[in-house]
């Protein structure tokens, strides 16, 4: 997939559809909640922290917290040395914080989480929408994890392919080496390995969204 020539990342397609439907929620009684996940750092934030982080990006556009949000914290507060509030606690919130306004959900890279964390992702995702039907989930991922979002979503996705085209990654490339911060540590031998493997070793990815009603349509 290309934006005035250049190929789109995964990234790149989330960032588009981040800022599309912020652009949508200006003025408008709609919450926009993000994450993505990379590989590299997967161990150092929970699952929980995870969907915490949604959590609290959607409490953040509303007037005023919830009674039960603030009543959980203040619970959990109160236990012996403290603690945040445990993952079944956070689905609970979402799905009643979500319910206060449409919500979208975005999460880039759905397939470096790893599989027993993706598989309690997934489970929480989909108790979402039972308690608040207006909100919808983006995701990206590569096409391995489609066939699981769709057992563990009941089915309700809308997926798209993106494959770029191999010009399309070379031109890519060739951008990235030129704006290397360290010239000096690459060689022509080197250059031309990179540019022959990652083209040959590139998959497609998915772009999939957990309902019957595509994108566009769902922000209006």
């Amino acid at each position: 997939m290309k934006e005035k020539g250049r190929v789109l990342t995964s990234n790149d397609i989330s960032s588009l559809v981040i800022d599309s439907l912020c652009d949508h929620a200006r003025g408008r009684d709609i919450a926009v909640a993000c994450f993505y996940f990379d590989f590299a750092t997967q161990k150092e934030q929970s699952l929980t922290s995870r969907l915490g982080s949604l959590l609290k990006q959607v409490v953040g556009g509303l007037d005023e917290i919830p009674g039960e949000v603030a009543q959980t914290y203040e619970d959990q507060r109160k236990v012996i040395g403290g603690r945040g509030p445990r993952l079944s606690d956070v689905v609970r919130m979402l799905q009643t914080t979500s319910s206060e306004k449409r919500t979208f959900v975005c999460i880039d890279a759905l397939d470096e989480c790893v599989a027993g964390h993706r598989v309690k992702l997934l489970g929480s995702l989909n108790q979402i929408p039972q308690k608040s039907p207006g909100t919808r989930v983006f995701v990206t991922g590569r096409p391995h994890i489609r066939a699981e979002i769709g057992r563990r979503l009941a089915g309700r996705v809308t997926s798209v392919s993106v494959t770029p085209g191999r010009d399309d990654i070379i031109r890519y490339l060739y951008s990235r080496l030129n704006e290397d911060t360290t010239p000096d540590a690459m060689d022509s031998s080197l250059e031309a390995d990179i540019l022959k493997k990652i083209p040959e070793d590139i998959s497609e990815m998915c772009v999939l969204s957990p309902t019957l009603e595509k994108l566009p349509q769902a922000v209006h």
